[in-house]
């Protein structure tokens, strides 16, 4: 076999039509064989010989696409310095653009002896661990370009890949839980009739099925749990995963794009799959574990804020080249439009503590590819002082957790979070304003893959993991829910028709608030994973998407409210109120007003009575503070928000001199959500008795 010098840059396995080069980072090695490998179980090993800056590189002439390898890295193994080399185990690539097979779980992946921990294992690990794939780079993308949608015209759905589209009655069989399935019409019609404009997918990147749930006969469903940063998950393709899991995935971005619909990706840079000093060598661990991850004062042990076991060390300049590059792969080689970074407090740890200052965010801002993506923030990790809600820079957007925590104590009567609510309502300038962010920096949800479903939190006041096998517990126990009277399934109609409409004044008041909607998948439909609130285990019914016959009235009140925002770019505004006329609209009414359910202008006694769950909010559409596309002024209609989150039915009487007659264009009491034909009149001054615990929405045309 013919082996060339090849070049240091770029790492990973690059074909280029003649061969394949190959390059990988290690400090710690003394000596790197990369093991091309057989159908047969055998392989052929190729020492790389040619070093520069710590990369050993090599070209193979004649090796193609569809090529199984992996590394065997010679060096010290001593945990007390924290080296872990061993050339015995066959090593996944860091730059793996595909990987095949399954992690066979025993002793053979491990670096010590079950019943010896400080004693060397020189098992090999080859036959029992997944493999690197060389990949064909090219792809027919034909006219496909970014939908760019900008912030305040995006609504994001949270969807699982194998969850979304496992039960799908309109899919192929063969289809269903792939990226395949995503492509398919059924699906993306689905969503383009929702309205949402990005899909955010739960992780896709390539990770690994725990060795302990393996063994309690539960998986890793929602992939939080990396071992490949640049390698789609080999499990949801349908092609095959000698390399067609990389072509699907793009064909699924290509089609969604043509749709209109942006894709997102939920990624986990904070840790990898290799867990702590007792985890598995699958990789990163026996490549050159000082330089990849964070250890403790005794470097045999890792320092762990994800409670993952272990976290990637941010102020390496080697993890930050792979993420980066990891970000810029996907965007330039996937069309990706965006990121969700996972425990995003995490990557902001250069030293101890969380520093929005840190090399991480520095590289993103000037990085001419990333920082022009759209870059969402799970502002918080479990390490000391790691909750960052409000505190990221001024690129990045968040999950706004505050946000749900207060809109759910608002509806499940919670005292005193009427003024708190009316900060989450307007975009939250409490968090954002101070450092030059505006309302789109919030994305605002109820619910997401973690946690309850909506349907789960107005239906159970307690958590139900017994499935998980840990004893229930596993999961949040505070989870701001309310089960409306009877916990779990039920048959009573007064307490179905309660839940009903606190599931409708969840998704109202997310689509009436200011800021960028999320919504997580199946909650138009009701999706329940029987009080289950923590089903990361969960490959199953638990988890999966049952797309009902027909979506029925919650559906079509989703996809109005919808539709209601996207109409109306009050709903949606780029700036915050300022809660006084804006100059150069019309009258001199403010662009923002709170009443009582009374109809005087709320004080601050009102808004700090401990009872207090009902107000008012005017929405003037004629005092919208930014310009549009062209410099024009926007006007809309203005809207007369109502919010009756108290026990009792209350009669809320219209403004005065905001508006002599408005339509009712939303109650949330009535079971469509939606009143028939042309709603409501109401004139100022007139009294409306909103139901127990419902919202109305009023609107006045411009």
């Amino acid at each position: 076999m013919q082996v060339w010098p090849g070049e240091a840059y770029p790492l990973g396995a690059t074909y280029d039509g003649a061969g394949t080069n190959f390059a990988v980072f290690t400090e710690a090695a003394d000596r790197v064989e990369l093991c091309l490998l057989h159908d047969d179980g055998s392989e052929t090993a190729v020492e790389l010989r040619e070093s520069d800056a710590f990369v050993r590189h090599a070209y193979v002439p004649g090796v193609m696409p569809g090529q199984r390898y992996g590394f065997r890295v010679h060096g010290p193994y001593d945990p007390g310095r924290g080296l872990r080399c061993n050339a015995a185990k066959l090593l996944l690539d860091p730059y793996a653009k595909a990987v095949a097979g399954a992690v066979r779980w025993g002793e053979e992946v491990y670096g010590y002896h079950f019943d010896a921990p400080e004693r060397r294992n020189d098992l090999d690990s080859a036959p029992h661990t997944m493999t690197s794939v060389v990949i064909n780079p090219y792809f027919d993308w034909g006219d496909d370009r970014p939908p760019r949608t900008e912030y305040h015209h995006t609504v994001i759905y949270e969807a699982h890949v194998k969850g979304l589209t496992m039960c799908h009655p309109g899919l192929p069989e063969e289809l269903r839980g792939t990226y395949a399935a995503l492509a398919h019409p059924a699906v993306i019609d689905h969503l383009t009739k929702l309205g949402v404009t990005a899909l955010e997918l739960m992780p896709v990147h390539q990770f690994v099925n725990d060795h302990r749930l393996a063994d309690l006969g539960l998986s890793n469903y929602w992939g939080y749990n990396t071992i490949g940063f640049f390698a789609p998950h080999n499990a949801y393709a349908s092609w095959g995963d000698r390399g067609q899991q990389v072509l699907e995935f793009k064909s699924a971005v290509r089609a969604l794009h043509e749709a209109g619909i942006e894709v997102i990706l939920d990624v986990v840079y904070n840790h990898t799959a290799e867990g702590n000093h007792l985890g598995p060598t699958l990789s990163f661990k026996g490549i050159d574990n000082p330089s990849y991850y964070r250890l403790a004062d005794d470097p045999r042990y890792y320092t762990d804020t994800t409670g993952t076991g272990n976290s990637l060390l941010m102020r390496s300049p080697h993890v930050l080249q792979m993420i980066m590059d990891s970000l810029r792969y996907w965007v330039t080689e996937m069309h990706v439009d965006g990121f969700r970074f996972d425990l995003a407090a995490t990557l902001a740890r250069q030293f101890h503590e969380v520093d929005r200052l840190s090399s991480f965010f520095d590289l993103v801002q000037q990085d001419p590819v990333v920082s022009q993506v759209k870059l969402i923030a799970e502002p918080w990790d479990v390490g000391e002082g790691g909750y960052q809600v409000g505190n990221f820079p001024p690129l990045w957007t968040e999950w706004n957790g505050k946000y749900r925590d207060t809109v759910r104590d608002l509806w499940r009567g919670e005292p005193r979070a009427l003024a708190e609510f009316g900060s989450r309502l307007t975009g939250s300038s409490d968090l954002y304003q101070d450092d030059g962010r505006r309302p789109l920096a919030s994305i605002n949800f109820v619910t997401c893959h973690d946690g309850f479903t909506l349907r789960d939190l107005v239906s159970y006041d307690d958590k139900h993991n017994e499935a998980n096998e840990e004893g229930n517990r596993d999961g949040e126990s505070h989870n701001r829910s309310w089960n409306c009277g009877t916990e779990g399934e039920t048959d009573d109609p007064g307490v179905l028709a309660l839940r009903a409409r606190q599931t409708r004044n969840f998704l109202a008041t997310l689509m009436l608030s200011q800021g960028v909607p999320m919504i997580s998948h199946g909650d138009e439909f009701g999706r329940t994973q029987r009080g289950n609130n923590n089903a990361y285990c969960q490959d199953n019914e638990i988890s999966w998407l049952h797309w009902p016959e027909d979506g029925g009235e919650l559906l079509e009140f989703v996809r109005t409210m919808v539709w209601l925002r996207r109409d109306h770019p009050v709903l949606r505004r780029r700036r915050f109120f300022h809660g006084r006329p804006v100059e150069g609209s019309h009258g001199r009414l403010s662009d923002i007003a709170w009443f009582t359910p009374q109809g005087s202008e709320m004080t601050q006694r009102d808004w700090d009575a401990a009872g207090a769950s009902a107000l008012t909010v005017f929405l003037n559409g004629n005092a919208i503070s930014e310009p549009g596309p062209r410099g024009e002024r926007i006007t809309d209609d203005s809207f007369l928000l109502l919010f009756n989150a108290s026990p009792e039915p209350l009669d809320f009487r219209v403004p005065v001199n905001h508006g002599r007659q408005w339509q009712v264009v939303v109650d949330t009491a009535r079971d469509e959500g939606i009143p028939p034909g042309s709603g409501a009149k109401a004139g100022a001054g007139d009294r409306l008795t909103l139901t127990d615990r419902s919202l109305m929405v009023l609107r006045r045309p411009a």
